[in-house]
């Protein structure tokens, strides 16, 4: 019972105010280290859930892992990384404060003025720092990308590697690494999420068998999705959509071919060395792209066209001759 007056006294003297700022940094490492490893072994536990009902080792292949438990571990990963960040804050801010009130408890009115000013500068100063707090909560919990999402945010396209509090950071295809602020991003497109298209135009000659070529690129098309290298990553049957578009050189037929996410390109590039295959398969060779000069018509010039100035005759001096009186002038006195 005669402990805790002895340890208020103590603590009254001019050395409790240093020790308990110890304690209290102290106490905050060790909460933000706590905290931190909590959210790791949430993380670590969703991934590993996903990985062994996936059968695989690595996460990070999207092509070797259904859909569903991808879009798990991307969104954890990035929810993690935003708590992470949370965590920090909130604990030193915390800390901060207490440190404040225990090192001058007579500048508690004062500290309520500096709060109130400090609320008046994030109103007026430091609206883009809220706004992209916020918005990056927003989008990480509407599941709008997460870590390993292809994603197009308008200034960078790329694979998504860290999801902040304030800024998401994408690598895009040269290697760069872009830092976008989330409150910049006023759209995402994400390649990433459910399934991909990949969408072929092919031009043949005008006077080619169109309903045999469809057929042929249809069959190599087909023969291609069976195969066991790309059966896996192939959802859907390709289709052939048709003639696309109609011209006096060439007619643009389109096919397509639904695959998974993250793999579009990949199976494009193939599936066109294929095809390409089959149109020398049957002797048709794609017309060239030829550059077409227009001119003028027996009806006059083209529309908008300037006209050309006529030459006009010289005299031996250099100087412009007169009319003639041949010609309808009227003859020097």
């Amino acid at each position: 019972m005669d402990f805790l007056p002895s340890l208020e006294a103590f603590l009254n003297t001019g050395w409790g105010t240093p020790i308990m700022v110890g304690l209290i940094v102290i106490g905050a490492v060790v909460v933000r280290l706590l905290l931190q490893f909590v959210i790791r072994r949430l993380v670590n536990r969703v991934i590993n859930g996903a990985k062994k009902k996936a059968g695989v080792d690595d996460t990070t292949l999207i092509a070797a892992s259904p859909l569903a438990a991808m879009r798990v571990v991307q969104r954890t990963r990035a929810l993690g990384g935003v708590l992470s960040s949370v965590v920090t804050t909130v604990v030193v801010i915390i800390a901060v404060i207490w440190i404040i009130s225990l090192a001058a408890p007579q500048a508690a009115g004062a500290f309520s003025l500096i709060t109130a000013a400090l609320g008046a500068g994030l109103g007026f100063g430091a609206q883009n720092i809220v706004k992209d707090v916020l918005n990056g909560l927003f989008m990480v919990g509407e599941d709008q990308l997460g870590v390993g999402d292809v994603v197009d945010t308008g200034f960078a396209t790329g694979v998504v590697e860290q999801v902040g509090i304030r800024i998401t950071q994408v690598r895009d295809v040269n290697g760069t690494l872009w830092y976008v602020r989330n409150g910049e991003i006023l759209r995402v497109g994400n390649m990433s999420q459910g399934w991909a298209r990949v969408i072929i135009d092919l031009a043949v000659p005008y006077e080619s068998d169109v309903e045999g070529v469809q057929q042929k690129l249809l069959d190599a098309a087909t023969a291609f999705a069976g195969e066991t290298k790309w059966k896996r990553l192939v959802l859907e049957k390709p289709e052939i959509w048709g003639i696309e578009s109609v011209s006096a050189e060439a007619i643009v037929i389109r096919l397509v071919v639904k695959t998974r996410s993250g793999v579009k390109d990949q199976v494009a590039r193939a599936l066109r060395a294929r095809l390409k295959t089959a149109i020398d398969e049957l002797g048709v060779q794609l017309p060239p792209l030829n550059s077409i000069a227009l001119r003028p018509g027996p009806g006059g010039p083209l529309p908008g066209a300037r006209p050309v100035p006529k030459p006009v005759a010289k005299s031996a001096a250099g100087a412009p001759s007169k009319p003639s009186a041949t010609n309808g002038g009227k003859a020097g006195a």
